[in-house]
């Protein structure tokens, strides 16, 4: 069995890996570390578990976090890059939910984040998470940079069309909605009941920690760097992010059967049918990305619609499948759940 721990149990993506880890049949909950809720039985925190996980949250320094052959960080940015290298030296595989290992500019990311990067090195060495690009790299990794949620939604709608070289890279819009989870399990104002629910609104136009991580997954696709506006919008959902995508046409394809070749063997894409309308609530609680192609009226701009569920596909399904690729597993596994409905 595999063993595994996660650094950062108690907010929405370490549940998320819990409930996901929890029903794979080849691994081993050994540690998950909270200083705050230190020896308080997770099902306690979370009922859904109970009868599932039988651990208690431990604190950090007694984990056995060295003894495990894989550790995630659910953690705010900033935490995996201290703890990382001890750990890889342990032999530990490391997997970081967060974006501590992402962005390969150390000061893109230092602009971006707001403080110094403790491990420049492991930065270099991490392989970016994505695995309908980075396959057979994630395979071989000791240490996965697990993207993020709008990166997520956002990629996968666009890079067909980059690959292809079809598009103007100079001018690409991604236009994206995501719910309250989100923002993370915790106390601000602006995500309170009576805050986010019957609203509507974009935030961080001027600039997001996303939008480089996003030009940077383009950029490598293009081969040269590509030109992106990035809005981000809340939404009064629990899950789900919605991606509304723009690309100017600069050559002629069937951008259908593009879609349809470039993800027909991927496991957690579906390219539906034209005219299709993706829907948040079609992906709930499951590691899908569904994506839907349009031209409207036949015009020179081609308008993508990609959703996830930014807890599964966007946060903690995609590090598992992250995982079962670098331990050999059936990259389906503990992952093949039917969307809830309603």
């Amino acid at each position: 069995m595999l063993k595994a721990g996660i650094v950062g149990g108690t907010g929405y993506t370490g549940v998320e890996l819990l409930r996901l880890l929890a029903q794979h049949p080849d691994v081993e909950l050994s540690a998950i570390t909270s200083r705050g809720e230190a020896g308080t039985p997770v099902a306690d925190m979370f009922p859904s578990l109970r009868g599932r996980v039988d651990l208690a949250f431990s604190d950090p320094k007694d984990a056995p976090l060295d003894r495990c052959d894989v550790v995630f960080f659910a953690t705010p940015n900033g935490i995996a890059m201290q703890q990382t290298r001890a750990l890889l030296d342990a032999g530990v595989r490391v997997i970081d939910l967060a974006a501590d290992f992402r962005i390969k500019d150390i000061a893109v990311w230092e602009k971006w984040y707001g403080m110094t990067h403790a491990a420049p090195d492991l930065v270099a060495e991490a392989v970016y998470g994505l695995p309908e690009v980075n396959r057979e790299a994630i395979r071989k990794a000791r240490l996965v940079a697990n993207p993020g949620c709008y990166p997520t939604a956002a990629q996968l709608g666009l890079l067909p069309l980059i690959e292809a070289g079809c598009v103007d890279t100079g001018n690409l819009i991604a236009d994206c909605k995501s719910g309250v989870s989100g923002a993370g399990r915790k106390v601000e104002t602006h995500i309170l009941f009576a805050e986010a629910s019957d609203n509507f609104k974009a935030y961080g136009v001027a600039g997001h920690r996303h939008l480089p991580e996003i030009r940077q997954g383009l950029s490598i696709a293009a081969g040269v760097p590509v030109g992106l506006t990035f809005v981000p919008h809340l939404t009064p959902l629990i899950r789900g992010i919605h991606a509304t995508l723009y690309a100017r046409v600069s050559r002629e394809e069937d951008f259908q059967a593009l879609f349809e070749r470039r993800y027909a063997k991927e496991p957690f894409v579906d390219v539906l049918p034209p005219k299709s309308h993706p829907e948040t609530r079609s992906v709930r609680a499951s590691n899908l990305c569904r994506i839907a192609v349009h031209r409207p009226q036949g015009g020179d701009t081609l308008v993508i619609l990609s959703v996830i569920d930014n807890l599964t596909k966007g946060a903690a399904g995609q590090a598992v499948q992250n995982m079962n690729l670098m331990f050999g597993f059936d990259e389906c596994i503990a992952l093949s759940q039917v969307p809830v409905l309603p």
